[in-house]
C-alpha cells in the first residue's frame, strides 16, 4: 500500500537539494533578472520559499498545540517587497530553506496517525487538516521548481 505521508515527505525533503542544483553556478545578474514585470526573479521564488515554511512550520505547531487555532493568510507579494527579496543573498536564502525544511520535515516524521489528523480554520481555505497543509506545500514546491528552471538560463 502506498503511503500518502510518506510520499509527501519525500517531496518536501528533496525540494531543498533541487532548488539548490538548479541554480549552481548562476551569475548574480541571472537570479535577480524579473523575466517580466509581475514576475519573481528566482531569488525571489527561493525567498518566497524560506518564508513559506518559516511560516507552516509556525502553522503546524499551533495546529498541534491549539484546538482549531485561526490561521492567518497573508500577502505574499506584500512581504517580497517588504523584505526586498529582489536584494537578499542568494547563498544566505539557499541556507534558510534548507534548514526551515529540514525542521519542517523532522516535525511532521515524527507525528502519529492523530498529529496529522489535527486541524485548524485557515482563512481563505477553511478547516485543513495537518496532512492536507503539507499536501499543499508539496505541491507548492512542484510549481516553485518548474517556476525556477523555467528562468535558468540553458538549461
Amino acid at each position: 500500500m502506498i503511503d500518502e505521508r510518506h510520499e509527501l515527505l519525500k517531496t518536501l525533503r528533496s525540494t531543498p537539494l533541487v532548488v539548490e542544483r538548479l541554480v549552481r553556478g548562476l551569475l548574480d545578474a541571472q537570479v535577480r533578472r524579473r523575466p517580466s514585470e509581475g514576475e519573481w526573479a528566482i531569488i525571489e521564488v527561493v525567498a518566497h520559499l524560506g518564508d513559506t515554511d518559516e511560516r507552516t512550520v509556525e502553522r503546524l505547531r499551533r495546529m498541534l498545540a491549539e484546538d482549531e487555532p485561526m490561521l492567518e493568510p497573508y500577502d505574499q507579494a506584500a512581504l517580497a517587497v517588504e523584505r526586498n527579496y529582489i536584494g537578499m543573498d542568494l547563498a544566505e536564502q539557499l541556507g534558510r530553506f534548507a534548514d526551515v525544511r529540514a525542521e519542517h520535515v523532522r516535525l511532521l516524521a515524527a507525528l502519529d496517525d492523530a498529529g496529522w489528523l489535527r486541524s485548524g480554520i485557515h482563512g481563505e481555505h477553511g478547516r485543513i487538516t495537518v496532512q492536507q497543509l503539507t499536501a499543499h506545500s508539496a505541491g507548492e514546491d512542484g510549481d516553485h521548481l518548474g517556476q525556477i528552471a523555467r528562468l535558468v538560463p540553458g538549461r
